[in-house]
């Protein structure tokens, strides 16, 4: 969600009990009812705290990591900064967007395989000195650039190769290469990374592989005089409770074998889409409606049914923009329809919703069932947080979606009880009460 707002700070909304974030989407869809029907993104800051705690509950011994690209959100940096994660930037702009926010640099990692030499100085300058490295080309930059660099070695894995057809990562023999390159040059290796895509479907395999081959490349370099101290096994944990206990039980007991609490590594891991998925919703509006496959005779009689039509509806977001996810082979979830609770009775029907361009590749969702529907109504899909909602360079003249904040009481006394507060880390945030009237604040809480 890049570039969300060029404002040094950012209205909360403050729900007090009895309100909900459904409350806060009634009213902004109210508003919007009386403009222009532009989507609309509502996020819940403090669905970050409820997944930082499941997280320290879930897998307290792996040391969440954000990777930045998952949703910079100014707002969701402060948020997760001040709950004292670390975070994973790809380029200069994310450092500085994580620096800003008084990360300190030794929690901060520069990832990528092939950086910018420019993103390198800029680390070296701001003393971020763990950079992720996999080939040789990219450790003669990163010696000739960054004189302190800490490298952390990416590794392959079987089930990150299946998953891409690009080369990512080095194998076993090119560790010992670039550790052997790394010593003559005089640069320090402290580390390795590796991934295991969530999609991987037999995770206690993969693991297992990936660790066994972390501990040679430890064993390794300890041979070649490096001490290494951190572990990464990556960002293979989505939003899902359950998946998270699963890559607990794959990667828990493995540890305890290959990297004992005693040994001093530090085990990190990048859950972005755990952390953020789930914090935010996107409002759409029908704008548009075509009717298929249907019974001429039946509509006319008012006897429309299931097996008589196919609708088509066309939104306001589509796969240019909010949905890009789509391009890239993930499928949409079928969205609910605002104000509208199914009671068994009420027919639904084959449907299909596109956005506004009228391209062929601007289908959001094939197939899904839902009620008829007017242009007007309003569609909202859940778990719009990662990979979603970020501003495209190519897009860049396009307006962005208005995005609205909001917490509840408990979830902010939740953070101070963490040692978040207004004075302290997340001073940029202003909290106003909710009001079903949505007027301009008049003053900040």
């Amino acid at each position: 969600m890049k570039g969300l707002s060029e404002e040094p700070s950012y209205i909360i909304e403050l729900l007090e009990e009895g309100m909900t974030i459904d409350d806060v989407i009634d009213g902004y869809i109210s508003e919007h009812a009386l403009v222009e029907r532009s989507a609309f993104v509502v996020g819940d800051l403090g669905a970050l705290m409820r997944q930082h705690v499941r997280w320290q509950t879930l897998a307290p011994h792996l040391q969440p990591y954000y990777p930045v690209k998952c949703n910079s959100s100014p707002a969701i940096i402060e948020v997760l900064a001040s709950l004292g994660l670390g975070f994973v930037c790809t380029n200069k702009a994310e450092l500085s967007l994580v620096l800003e926010h008084g990360v300190p640099p030794e929690n901060v990692i520069l990832s990528g395989v092939c950086k910018q030499l420019a993103h390198i100085k800029y680390a070296a300058k701001n003393n971020v000195c763990h950079l992720v490295c996999d080939n040789h080309a990219e450790l003669c930059k990163i010696a000739r650039a960054h004189s302190n660099a800490k490298l952390l070695l990416q590794l392959t894995t079987e089930a990150h190769a299946a998953e891409t057809s690009l080369a990512f990562g080095c194998s076993l023999k090119s560790c010992r290469y670039l550790m052997e390159l790394a010593r003559e040059l005089g640069v320090d290796v402290v580390g390795v990374t590796f991934h295991i895509p969530p999609s991987c479907p037999d995770l206690q395999q993969a693991y297992s592989h990936a660790l066994s081959d972390a501990r040679c490349v430890f064993d390794m370099a300890a041979e070649l005089g490096f001490n290494m101290n951190i572990l990464d096994i990556g960002g293979g944990v989505t939003g899902s409770d359950l998946q998270l206990q699963q890559v607990e039980c794959a990667v828990s007991p493995l540890l305890d074998v290959y990297f004992p609490p005693l040994s001093g590594v530090q085990v990190l891991a990048q859950p972005g889409t755990f952390y953020v998925a789930s914090a935010f919703r996107l409002a759409v509006n029908v704008i548009g409606k075509k009717i298929l496959n249907q019974q001429w005779d039946s509509l006319a009689r008012g006897e429309l049914s299931a097996t008589d039509a196919e609708f088509q509806y066309y939104i306001n977001e589509g796969v240019y923009g909010s949905f890009r996810r789509k391009l890239l082979g993930n499928a949409i979830p079928a969205p609910s329809v605002h104000k509208r609770a199914l009671c068994t009775e009420e027919l639904v029907y084959p449907s299909s919703l596109w956005g506004p361009s009228l391209d062929q590749l601007d289908e959001v969702v094939e197939h899904c069932l839902l009620p008829e529907l007017s242009v007007g109504d309003w569609l909202l899909f859940s778990n719009m947080g990662a990979n979603g909602l970020e501003e495209l360079t190519c897009l860049a003249s396009e307006p962005q979606l208005p995005v609205y904040y909001a917490i509840y009481t408990a979830d902010w006394y939740g953070m101070q009880e963490a040692g978040v507060a207004l004075d302290g880390p997340m001073k940029n945030f202003s909290l106003i009460n909710h009001s079903p009237v949505f007027s301009p604040p008049s003053k900040a809480l």
